[in-house]
């Protein structure tokens, strides 16, 4: 992976999220892929704080952007590794966080959300 991708990405992932288009959002991510964040123990209840495939995913997002209809994410460093990338961002709170997504087939199929303290 190379940074220039990484950029595009990031780029596209931000406006996507800040589209609210659950599927625009979803589209960056293969059938099969596993996420992990401490929101999902909050929002969907699941201790693992993991959800597996995309239609959990759909379900976990959905409540994600109904909970928050101000949603926005604006993107401040973008690293690059193998087939791995880190979106440094800020949310609308100002609360830094960090995603980190790992690719196959030009899809993320492994991803997780790392939260900085509250802003």
């Amino acid at each position: 992976m190379d940074h220039a991708f990484a950029t595009r990405f990031a780029q596209d992932w931000a406006a996507a999220w800040n589209s609210h288009d659950l599927e625009r959002i979803l589209a960056h991510f293969t059938e099969d892929v596993v996420f992990a964040s401490p929101r999902i123990v909050e929002l969907i209840g699941d201790p693992s704080g993991e959800v597996r495939g995309k239609e959990a995913l759909r379900v976990y997002w959905r409540k994600g952007l109904q909970h928050l209809p101000d949603l926005h994410f604006t993107v401040e460093d973008v690293r690059a590794s193998v087939d791995t990338l880190v979106i440094n961002y800020r949310n609308e709170r100002g609360r830094a966080v960090a995603e980190v997504l790992t690719f196959r087939d030009g899809l993320v199929c492994h991803g997780l959300g790392a939260y900085g303290p509250e802003a």
